[in-house]
């Protein structure tokens, strides 16, 4: 079957079409009903159906393949390599899961992780969803205030963490700032599992904190059964940021992951049971959970969870796990590729990369020399998708295990992927844009396809508002991208319609900075906008009205502004969300009703049109906002 015929069938025979994929899992229970969609925009996949996001991600390889290495942790910051069996990954996933239910977790409750990129973490998951409950892994580079306003949305039973992580050879203890988050936030924790890798002192307090290491010794011979669970219950929750402070939790289901994942690794990532599967993200993001986690066990494949970055000890480090490992499917984000760009290309050279099938690329917008420099350096195909935490699984791409003639265009993400009803909708009329080359917002027709996320954690008014009524008159998914399509249904994504930016793969809100600068004693208004760089796609730039003159009167009281500034970023949200610049303004441009002109401010930064203005205040603020931007 042609991949066109594919994709028309999985659209007009929607329940036939996911019914057959839905083979691909094991149900303890088979389902009643594929698709409920009678209270839209609300889907509800596989009803009737009961599964175990564990046992497909390890008890059912048990028979088959008990003796292949199911995760292979690698850390360069601690020199260290473990391989895990699926035999051995079940025995460690059970004691985990004893602990667990020692600290009084049971189904529905939450545990919230909060872990480097060492097997424990993907443990801790595993071992979660096994006993039923709902993980909530939470970016190990997140500081005390960012990790506090999630505990009280997620209000986990245990947190499981680490007394540190490290990256580039520096040390970063957690410890420290899980404490101070579990002193501000109001949701009272009952218990912290924490791993001690001996980086970094870890003051414990009892009976609240628990040593991992004793807690195991004490299950050793642990035996605990899956819990089924129904295809609908929740799976996990994974925070997102937003065009308001208050991140969302994206909540996603059990049933339709599992299966939209199964899918999704044979026909987009062409992945095979007894392969190596290479994803160079992390655990906090949803590329983690999806393919470093559970896409490749689900499948049976070997996956590799690596700590440490991709040009140390040299830029060869990746390639050489390449050799090591025989990786069959790589998964890297633009801005890594560009930062090995920079380096030595013998680099590219030294290893064997044979056993390697594919690159795979996604997390922002992939140029063309970008993608067209790593295919020719190491000589594989590049496969670009886009697609968002909301969705767990690639929107648009190319799903080579169809139909493999179908070929890269650089610079477009692909087509749309089965299940998905891609519209360009015009964004002040929405109408559908049905011609070829047309600007418009990149909507999905409802019910979103399995795998996608049910609601938003606690919170279902938000989830509509947020994503099904931006379009007055048609009840669509909003991307919040602007895209075009051209003659042979390729789509190229031109950037966001909203305040989120996309920061080396990190999707921050600019609302969020911009309220944690706003914290700064100093400060009186702010704007924060993201601007184009050439590494890493995009970056944050923040402009700020002193509430003192006097102290931004000349450079030097400037600089020590923005040190402050960027240290109370630092402290809140993290060093992820730090802005390349702040500077400094008498005036930030707004329109005579008081909203801020962002796209004005972001057009001049970027040196480009700011278009009409006629509705602008004060048009000196833009003169000296342009006079800012250049220094």
């Amino acid at each position: 079957m042609s991949y066109r015929a594919l994709y028309e069938r999985s659209i007009q025979e929607r329940d036939t079409y996911w019914a057959e994929q839905a083979a691909r899992i094991d149900w303890h229970r088979p389902f009643d009903q594929v698709c409920d969609y009678h209270q839209p925009p609300f889907a509800k996949w596989f009803v009737g159906g009961q599964t175990n996001l564990c046992h497909n991600a390890v008890d059912r390889h048990l028979a088959a393949r008990p003796d292949q290495a199911a995760l292979i942790a690698v850390s360069t910051e601690t020199n260290t390599e473990e391989i895990i069996t699926f035999a051995q990954l079940h025995v460690e996933v059970q004691r985990m899961a004893a602990i667990l239910q020692n600290l009084g977790v049971k189904k529905g409750d939450r545990v919230l992780i909060y872990m480097p990129m060492i097997a424990q973490a993907v443990i801790a998951m595993l071992a979660t969803v096994r006993l039923g409950a709902i993980h909530s892994v939470v970016f190990g580079g997140f500081a005390s205030h960012a990790l506090a306003s999630r505990i009280d949305d997620a209000r986990p039973t245990v947190i499981v963490s680490a007394d540190a992580g490290s990256r580039g050879g520096k040390v970063i203890p957690y410890k420290p700032l899980l404490d101070e988050a579990l002193r501000v936030c109001s949701h009272p924790v009952e218990h912290v599992l924490l791993v001690d890798r001996g980086l970094a002192p870890a003051e414990m307090q009892s009976p609240r904190d628990v040593d991992y290491a004793s807690a195991r010794a004490a299950v050793l011979d642990a035996q605990v059964p899956c819990e089924w669970v129904d295809a609908t219950h929740p799976s996990y929750t994974l925070y997102t940021s937003g065009t308001t402070g208050k991140p969302k939790g994206v909540q996603r289901d059990t049933g339709g992951y599992a299966v939209a994942l199964a899918s999704s690794m044979d026909q987009i990532y062409c992945g095979k049971p007894g392969e190596t599967f290479f994803c160079a993200s992390d655990i906090g993001w949803v590329v983690g959970h999806s393919y470093i986690v559970y896409g490749p066990l689900i499948t049976g494949m070997s996956t590799i969870i690596y700590e440490g970055l991709p040009i140390r000890p040299d830029a060869a480090i990746w390639w050489s796990l390449v050799e090591k490992y025989k990786v069959n499917v790589m998964f890297s984000a633009p801005t890594a590729v560009r930062v090995l760009k920079k380096q030595d290309p013998d680099c590219l050279k030294r290893h064997d990369l044979s056993s390697l099938k594919s690159l795979f690329l996604a997390g922002e917008p992939l140029d063309e020399p970008t993608a067209a420099w790593i295919g020719e350096a190491i000589g594989k195909p590049i496969v670009d998708n886009y697609w968002q935490t909301e969705t767990g699984w690639p929107i648009l791409s190319l799903a080579r295990g169809v139909d493999p003639s179908l070929k890269t265009r650089l610079g477009s993400p692909g087509i749309a992927m089965p299940g998905y009803q891609v519209k360009l909708l015009d964004d002040q009329t929405g109408e559908e844009l049905t011609g070829a080359d047309q600007k418009g917002v990149l909507t999905i027709e409802g019910p979103l396809p399995p795998g996608c996320l049910q609601t938003v954690w606690g919170d279902d008014k938000r989830f509509v508002q947020t994503y099904w009524s931006t379009f007055h008159n048609k009840l669509v998914y909003n991307t919040f991208d602007w895209g075009i399509r051209d003659k042979d249904g390729y789509y190229f994504i031109l950037g966001r319609t909203d305040d989120v930016i996309n920061v080396a793969g990190h999707r921050l809100g600019t609302r969020e900075i911009e309220e944690a600068i706003s914290s700064h004693a100093g400060v009186a208004e702010v704007a924060v906008v993201g601007v184009a760089d050439q590494l890493k796609g995009q970056v944050a730039r923040a402009f700020v009205v002193a509430r003192d003159p006097a102290r931004v009167a000349d450079a030097a009281g400037c600089a020590a502004l923005e040190a402050e500034i960027m240290q109370t970023v630092d402290s809140q949200l993290g060093a992820v969300a730090r802005p390349a610049r702040v500077q400094f303004v008498g005036v930030l441009p707004k329109t005579r009703s008081g909203k801020l002109l962002r796209r004005a401010i972001q057009a001049v930064c970027e040196g480009r049109d700011t278009g009409d203005l006629s509705t602008i205040e004060d048009p000196t603020a833009l003169q000296q906002l342009q006079a800012a931007a250049t220094t």
